[in-house]
């Protein structure tokens, strides 16, 4: 049809597990005659996975759809379900393995924030640079130059290197560049995640607009249910790479959220899409979050909470603190668990905790984590060094005092006493 913008014509998408060389030749052979032995892989980083180098994975399988002109399209899905996958295909970063692709117009793609920013040049600078690696001539650029730097709320700084800048003022600055581009179609990615609320308002306006006024598809995947609710006209429900639902969101958000209470005892991380920002400052790659001996998400009244959390360092670990986040569906922060000084190792290690939860002051309700590793700078203020939205729950008949009163605040206002360690 004449109005269809993007089509997806039985796409999959096949990836090779495990790495595919080692860098050098002497590493590969030092690979190769390990896997011949049946030795570990001597290259390999301790404690992962071992794969024997023939094992695939469809991270997106035969898929098809369509997204018309003007439309406002939502993806969303658990970690690894193949939705930063779809969009990294649409923005031609990597071909698909069969099944075609077409799109009609200039694509404005945001997978990464501040994808081509250089920390040593000025966000001037930055702004041509990367507004020429989204598709801008010099003359487009400073045509918009002053409506990019007013809409992000940085003519203050626009001439300080962007090294000093802070996370929310760095996704600023590059929202900005990518959605004054005079693209057809726009992709966004969780690009929503760092900034604040008044300029996450801001941004959504921006991207109904571009879909309601100047007839731009959006193609946006976000954790976050009430963004999509706000911008979307339709959404798409992704799981294992298959699309399970292509419909209102408000039916795609309740498909979602009830396959995630009732599919997931068990997280695996090791797929999951981190932003370039958050692994700049990584230290620690959470693994895996579950709920040892569990076999549904229901936990019942004077019934404990176990959680398993499992990592490795990507850095030398110093007294981290962990802190779990407890959300309801709508977004909103309820309450927080926080364990200070809890955990030093050395690069490369692998750990893992089984900590004790005291949930008998949540009501019954459904709710959400997220896991965040942290450390304090010489200031003593804390400072994320890895955060994956984490495991679903439901709270059922308990005893929970039904007047108690949850005040919004970053994580939930009130912090419920720290878990209990059995084992690290």
């Amino acid at each position: 049809m004449e109005n269809t913008v993007i089509k997806f014509d039985h796409v999959s998408k096949e990836y090779r597990l495990g790495a595919i060389g080692g860098g050098t030749l002497r590493g590969d052979l030092q690979s190769f005659m390990a896997r011949i032995c049946g030795r570990e892989d001597p290259n390999a980083m301790i404690g992962a996975k071992q794969y024997n180098g023939n094992e695939r994975f469809l991270a997106l399988n035969d898929i098809s759809f369509e997204v018309k002109k003007g439309e406002a399209l939502g993806i969303i899905g658990h970690n690894g379900a193949g939705k930063s996958t779809l969009l990294k295909l649409l923005s031609r970063v990597t071909a698909p393995s069969a099944g075609t692709i077409s799109y009609n117009g200039r694509i404005a793609s945001m997978l990464e924030v501040g994808t081509g920013f250089h920390p040593e040049l000025t966000g001037r600078e930055n702004v041509y640079m990367n507004g020429a690696i989204l598709g801008m001539t010099k003359a487009e650029i400073s045509k918009k130059f002053d409506d990019i730097v007013a809409f992000a709320e940085m003519e203050q700084f626009i001439d300080t290197p962007v090294k000093r800048y802070s996370s929310g003022m760095y996704v600023k600055l590059a929202f900005s560049v990518a959605a004054h581009l005079d693209s057809e179609i726009m992709i966004m990615d969780e690009v929503l995640a760092v900034g604040d609320m008044a300029f996450q308002k801001k941004c959504l306006d921006k991207l109904r607009d571009a879909a309601k006024q100047e007839g731009r598809t959006v193609l946006y995947v976000s954790h976050n249910m009430n963004t999509i609710r706000q911008l979307c006209d339709r959404c798409i429900v992704l799981n294992k790479g298959q699309i399970i639902f292509d419909g209102l969101p408000e039916e795609a958000i309740s498909i979602y959220m009830n396959k995630q209470m009732t599919d997931n005892v068990k997280i695996d991380f090791e797929n999951y899409h981190r932003s370039q920002w958050a692994m700049m400052r990584q230290k620690v790659f959470l693994t895996e979050a579950s709920f040892p001996n569990k076999k549904t998400v229901e936990f019942m009244s004077g019934e404990p909470m176990y959680i398993n959390l499992k990592w490795r360092n990507v850095q030398d670990v110093s007294h981290a603190g962990l802190r779990i986040e407890i959300w309801n569906l709508e977004d909103v922060a309820q309450a927080t668990y926080v364990l200070y000084d809890f955990y030093s190792g050395k690069k490369d290690d692998t750990a893992d905790v089984t900590l004790k939860l005291d949930v008998s002051m949540l009501m019954d309700a459904e709710y959400k984590t997220y896991f965040t590793f942290f450390n304090k700078d010489k200031n003593g203020n804390n400072f994320d060094i890895e955060c994956v939205p984490g495991l679903c729950f439901i709270r059922n008949n308990t005893n929970a005092e039904q007047k108690w009163a949850w005040r919004p605040k970053n994580w939930g206002y009130v912090q419920l006493p720290s878990p209990e360690i059995l084992n690290i």
